[in-house]
């Protein structure tokens, strides 16, 4: 009956390792082991990367030297023609991978083929000239006969939703060509790619998508995904097979005969293979920053670099420069160049050293948590604390050295867990449960507090059970911000500066917004996207959005004179909102989530944000925010078909709630009302005179606008069925 004694700690100690074995055994998961699992991986990483530079690969930087020299990003594609002709011509590398897409035509020529349709179409030494001219100033040819040149691979992106751009390469395996292999690649509806001719004209192609856990924080990337079927391979690989131009093939491999197996692509090159996990992805196997050596795309067209740093090497083409954004969050930085992940991954397979995790790991750790868990429930509690402790530190010892010899021999084996199970029951037997309860309470904090703003957490941990992270559609409000002409601010700062004004900048509108209680859905650069009525409920979710777009207007007014006074450039800000029934809570995919919203809503507020600067409005609402606001003054500024959308949608812009406009706006948007009904009646003369009128009155780029449509209209009218609506094919 003694034994008796020490069965409240046993069961205690049992049922933590129950938990621990149930998250082994992916039955629960729990967020914490997570993380410390994502650590300890990192830590393993950071001991025993390379410190040296691989010569084998060398990245072309689009670098803020080259964009003072060259011009701003995009450059002409005659450029990049010279920067492929010189390197293949000059420098004989082996091969050129662009980490960047090519997805619009270049705009040299096409600037003087509108013109020939437009204001100098009757104009006949102007129509001799350019077709001079055309062979000349065709820079997507020449750009496409540069890369025929040599082994040259472009980048593309993939989508979760539907809408192509642009064309794929080939696939590198059909449809059905992996049809038995024990997977789950990716699969994606839409994709983002280069112009035809200009992937015809290349090697081949590559995706490159980037690959965050769920920390945000890339470890690994996939090497294959699916489209339609077919199998497409990552921009890494793709370029390394040009290199070598080595067919691709792969093998599902069995390593214990317990039918727990993995799938390893294969190279016909020095006998070189990539092991994948499930989903297709690979362990980035990074080497010290910088691993690899930096040339200036501006040196390299100037023909500044010495031949020996480039002879024979593979080249990857790629941004680093402030403002364009090609900066990811990895185990060695918060900001770490995209391309070198790309170039970590070709120095990997390269040299054979991609870890990865065998098919058998996740069992196998089953298993020993198992067997752990349940000989220290029992043994721990009948040792003193000093024994205890000693033998605990003798397991961990003993599983540190062995995932150590593991990780030498290109196995990720899991680490957390057991050290968690180990150290948990040591920690348990030896303060009595305290451990647990703590640990608990922390985990539900934890848990909600990465999905929602900071602010709520205090409030929903008050009583979490109204609260739950499962995806569901709920009537919200969407709101999309953005700097107009972003791009051409961040080139006039300094890198420092640029961090300064956008921190400043997105700290004052995210006040705004949570002054409304509104909830940040994400950053994107300069962009703010956020929403309302989840996850608190909020009846007034629509005339809160509203009136935070319009206080973020007047904030950036008084912004702005801050800016001016430390000889920053002034920021415009267009804002989108729309609202309706949209899929709200815990989305993304095994590798990472997010409390996000998705929905057709969702579009429509960002491509109304994209409308705000043809108008010149501040803020664009959708119908539906219009209908939910009976109590607020707006004026229609047209019915618009946008990129996405069949039937055409209204748009208006608020001026505020009803009783707090003043006389003279609110006669201003009655006669433009007026105005507008008369120009889709095609009233032309009448529409023109009330528009005159307004213009004449109080200038107004709305006004000019329709000015401008009725001068096209009368040289070229529209048919009996036109309807007056306008379309929009850019965001």
């Amino acid at each position: 009956m003694r034994g008796w004694r020490y069965a409240p700690r046993v069961l205690l100690s049992l049922l933590l390792a129950a938990v621990l074995v149930l998250h082994a055994a992916g039955v629960v998961r729990i967020d914490a082991l997570k993380r410390l699992e994502a650590w300890s991986y990192d830590t393993r990483l950071l001991l025993t990367m390379p410190h040296t530079v691989d010569p084998r690969v060398v990245i072309v930087n689009i670098d803020e030297a080259s964009l003072k020299q060259l011009g701003r990003w995009p450059w002409s594609r005659d450029k990049l023609a010279a920067l492929v002709d010189t390197l293949f011509d000059k420098y004989a590398v082996a091969a050129i991978g662009f980490d960047v897409v090519f997805a619009e035509p270049d705009p040299s020529l096409l600037v003087l083929e509108h013109l020939a349709t437009t204001q100098l179409r009757t104009h006949p030494d102007f129509a001799k000239t350019l077709k001079n001219a055309r062979s000349l100033l065709d820079f997507d040819a020449r750009f496409a006969a540069a890369l025929h040149k040599g082994p040259t691979v472009l980048g593309y992106y993939f989508t979760p939703y539907a809408g192509t751009a642009g064309v794929l390469p080939a696939p590198v395996f059909a449809a059905g060509a992996m049809h038995g292999q024990d997977r789950a690649f990716t699969t994606n509806l839409g994709y983002g790619a280069n112009l035809p001719a200009l992937q015809a004209n290349a090697a081949g192609g590559g995706f490159f998508n980037m690959l965050a856990d769920f920390d945000g924080v890339t470890r690994r990337m996939l090497l294959l995904q699916k489209y339609q079927g077919a199998d497409y391979e990552a921009l890494s690989l793709a370029t390394l097979r040009a290199a070598f131009s080595a067919p691709l093939t792969f093998a599902q491999v069995n390593e214990t005969g317990l039918g727990k197996s993995y799938t390893r692509l294969v190279l016909d090159a020095d006998g070189l293979s990539v092991p994948l996990n499930q989903h297709g992805a690979a362990y980035v196997p990074y080497r010290a920053y910088p691993g690899y050596q930096y040339v200036s795309a501006a040196d390299v067209l100037a023909r500044r670099i010495p031949p020996a740093v480039l002879e024979n090497t593979i080249v990857l083409v790629g941004a680093t420069a402030p403002g364009l954004l090609d900066l990811r969050v990895t185990p060695l930085a918060k900001s770490y160049p995209g391309v070198e992940i790309h170039a970590n991954l070709i120095s990997g397979m390269l040299d054979n050293t991609i870890r990865y995790t065998p098919a058998w790991a996740a069992d196998a750790q089953t298993l020993v948590a198992l067997v752990l868990g349940v000989l220290l429930a029992l043994v721990l509690p009948r040792l003193t604390p000093m024994r205890g402790a000693l033998l605990s530190l003798l397991l961990v010892a003993t599983l540190l050295a062995s995932n150590y010899w593991a990780w030498e021999h290109k196995w990720v084996l899991p680490l957390a867990t057991l050290l968690v199970l180990i150290l948990g029951l040591m920690l348990l037997n030896m303060a009595w449960g305290f451990f647990a309860e703590t640990r608990a309470r922390r985990q539900i904090t934890g848990l909600f507090g990465q999905y929602v703003p900071p602010e709520l957490v205090d409030e929903m941990s008050q009583d979490p059970s109204r609260f739950n992270m499962r995806s569901e559609s709920r009537e919200l409000t969407i709101l999309f911000s953005d700097v107009r002409g972003f791009t051409s601010i961040s080139e006039g700062l300094s890198p420092q500066q640029l961090s300064d004004l956008l921190n400043e900048f997105l700290s004052a509108m995210t006040q705004v917004i949570h002054q409304h209680q509104g909830t940040i859905d994400k950053y994107m650069g300069d962009c703010i996207m956020a929403f309302w009525g989840a996850p608190m409920d909020n009846p007034h979710h629509a005339r809160d959005a509203v009136l935070a777009g319009m206080d973020m207007q007047a904030a950036l007014t008084e912004l702005n004179k801050t800016f001016v006074a430390k000889g920053w450039p002034e920021l415009h800000v267009g804002v989108g909102i729309n609202t309706g029934t949209v899929s709200v809570g815990n989305m993304g995919s095994q590798f990472r989530m997010a409390y996000t919203v998705m929905g057709d809503v969702v579009n429509l507020a960002s491509r109304l944000e994209g409308i705000t600067k043809f108008y010149m409005a501040p803020v664009v609402v959708g119908e539906n925010t219009r209908a939910a606001l009976p109590d607020m003054e707006f004026i229609e500024l047209d019915l618009v078909r946008v990129k996405g959308k069949e039937l055409p949608v209204a748009i208006f812009q608020p001026l505020g709630l009803q009783g707090q406009v003043d006389a003279a706006t609110l006669a201003a948007a009655q006669r433009f009302a007026s105005a507008l009904a008369a120009y889709r009646a095609q009233r032309w003369d009448e529409a023109e005179a009330i528009l005159n009128a307004l213009q004449n009155e109080h200038p107004s780029k709305l006004y000019a606008l329709y000015l401008e449509r009725l001068a096209h209209l009368r040289d070229n009218p529209p048919g009996a069925d036109w309807d007056g609506v306008w379309i929009y094919e850019s965001k």
